[in-house]
């Protein structure tokens, strides 16, 4: 028989912390835990924190001029002028060939829209700007939901619903629970307005890389998944669809990347950078 790889090694010549302790612990339990690699050291995460105060710049500066009649490229503009102004880069610009700066995704668009000049927000719209930023070599994520005007009853409370499905993940998400425990706490609140929570699509550790582990996924069951240990940094980004949680590529977006609800119904999405701590989720973008 060949023997399982162990993900996490205490530091050779050094005293076992009270983290390895409890690492190993649950490793020696059958979880799956993280590598000591996916823990930020003191100076990744000021790095990240400092790449997260821009990226909640960002999201501020299209809050101060979105409005119907605006089109998402020029989102896209005011986007990709406050990276210059900062000495910063958007990580999706031309990231497996995406051909933008931010993902502006308009109602029934679950995530990844592209900017385009003929996208033009009208009133009763719902839109997700999100947004990835890299300062130094250093990643911070997030994005917002942004009503146009006044829209539908319906669409007010998808947007609220999914802003309470992030900070219900936020709550859930302690030191030495699991990712799973994220997911069961979202799906369950979902559930009791039968919306569909988006399963193709997932948070993900960020900082040094645009995407590392864990896969944070927003539907499951407590206990499963990676541990959380303090140190890491992941997003929590639920995809809250009206209808259904299925969704399809649109066939007519030359690129590939714009992801659509299947039954057309509206979704909405919130997503913070969140450092784990000793207490709990320290926010580094929103």
């Amino acid at each position: 028989m060949v023997a399982k790889k162990k993900r996490w090694h205490a530091i050779s010549g050094q005293p076992l912390t009270d983290l390895d302790k409890q690492v190993m612990y649950w490793e020696n339990k059958g979880k799956l835990v993280p590598t000591r690699e996916l823990i930020k050291t003191p100076e990744q995460i000021e790095g990240i924190r400092k790449a997260g105060i821009i990226n909640t710049g960002v999201l501020d500066e299209v809050a101060k001029h979105i409005r119907e009649g605006m089109s998402t490229l020029e989102i896209d503009e005011i986007c990709m002028n406050y990276c210059q102004e900062h000495n910063a880069t958007p990580a999706c610009l031309n990231y497996e060939g995406f051909p933008k700066s931010v993902c502006t995704s308009i109602n029934e668009v679950v995530c990844h829209g592209i900017p385009k000049a003929e996208d033009v927000l009208e009133e009763g719209d719902i839109i997700n700007v999100d947004f990835t930023t890299i300062v130094d070599g250093y990643y911070a994520d997030a994005s917002r939901m942004f009503i146009i005007g006044k829209t539908t009853p319906e669409k007010e409370q998808l947007v609220r619903v999914a802003r309470e499905c992030l900070e219900i993940g936020m709550e859930v998400a302690k030191p030495y629970s699991f990712v799973g425990d994220i997911g069961h706490a979202i799906e369950k609140h979902c559930k009791k307005y039968h919306y569909g929570v988006v399963r193709d699509l997932c948070g993900h550790g960020v900082g040094l890389k645009f995407h590392e582990e864990p896969e944070v996924c927003h539907y499951g069951h407590r206990g499963t998944g990676m541990l959380l240990v303090p140190g890491m940094v992941l997003t929590i980004e639920p995809m809250i669809n009206m209808g259904t949680w299925r969704v399809f590529i649109d066939a007519d977006d030359p690129y590939g990347w714009e992801v659509i609800s299947e039954d057309e119904q509206p979704s909405a999405q919130w997503e913070h950078t969140l450092l784990m701590t000793e207490h709990g989720v320290e926010i580094l973008s929103y």
